[in-house]
């Protein structure tokens, strides 16, 4: 099932991409793709209803697939090339930073690089939303606690992140630093997590082109790490990292400075494109 939010921003309402590519408005029976909603029970009711009895709603903004987000908890360096890119170690453990919730805008919003910025980078990621919360959640059964994927672009500000006092979140948390969708694919349409193409295009020109087979660290394990140093709750995000082929990576080294236009996805979870502009324009 792709669940999604459609609607301008702090109006989405909760709807679901049919069969047939139309968009039907769920919010006769959840407030939001949040919460309960994403529970293994919320999701159940959710695929047991007739899609073509519900109304439909055109076909406007998108906002990000899931509302009311607890925690955006990413992590860094999971793809063994990415990291040799970075000039950095594949890391003996997970490596967790959090992304301010703020940062979440729809996956076509513009994306505004902040004052002060000269090294804005671009990251195409897998999502994973959490359904079922949880503490010390067991490898085994860490699936089960998965509502569904997404598409996310870590926007990153290099020099905020990097070059400037203190840990990674103030380079990966301006507002529109986060476009989260356009769908939440629930997880019994996504059998292998670990088997998906992912990519990323700027002004056409294609730098990110990875396969989630190359992560270091899979979802089963993010979801069981996470969870013995914070609770999960219904609704909370992990990013799971980015392949080869950001700005920070190429030789020479590019940013976003506005004007560009940015495209990725996600095999299965669908595409993001975002204007990026100036901060003010």
């Amino acid at each position: 099932m792709k669940l999604m939010r459609v609607g301008e921003p702090g109006q989405e309402k909760p709807a679901a991409l049919d069969s047939e590519g139309k968009v039907r408005d769920l919010s006769g029976h959840v407030d939001d793709i949040a919460g309960k909603a994403l529970t293994n029970a919320g999701i159940a009711e959710l695929q047991a209803l007739d899609l073509a009895t519900l109304p439909e709603l055109p076909h406007g903004r998108i906002g990000a697939c899931v509302g009311h987000v607890g925690k955006f908890i990413c992590i860094g360096l999971n793809y063994a090339d990415h990291a040799a890119e970075a000039g950095m170690e594949v890391p003996p453990e997970p490596v967790m930073f959090m992304k301010a919730t703020s940062a979440i805008c729809g996956p076509n919003d513009d994306v505004i690089v902040p004052r002060g910025s000269d090294k804005c980078d671009w990251e195409v990621e897998l999502g994973v939303i959490i359904g079922d919360g949880g503490a010390y959640i067991d490898e085994a059964d860490a699936m089960n606690h998965v509502a569904g994927y997404c598409v996310i672009n870590d926007i990153s500000e290099r020099t905020f992140q990097l070059e400037r006092a203190g840990q990674w979140v103030k380079g990966k948390s301006a507002d529109t630093f986060g476009p989260i969708g356009p769908w939440l694919v629930t997880r019994d349409e996504v059998p292998d997590p670990q088997n998906l193409s992912l990519w990323l295009e700027v002004d056409g020109a294609r730098h990110q082109n990875g396969s989630t087979q190359t992560m270091v660290y899979g979802v089963q394990h993010l979801v069981h790490y996470v969870s013995q140093f914070m609770s999960l709750r219904p609704g909370d995000v992990i990013s799971t990292g980015t392949p080869p082929g950001v700005g920070m990576g190429l030789k020479p080294q590019k940013w976003l400075h506005g004007g560009e236009m940015m495209r990725l996805g996600i095999e299965g979870l669908g595409e993001q494109t975002q204007q990026v502009k100036t901060y003010g324009q």
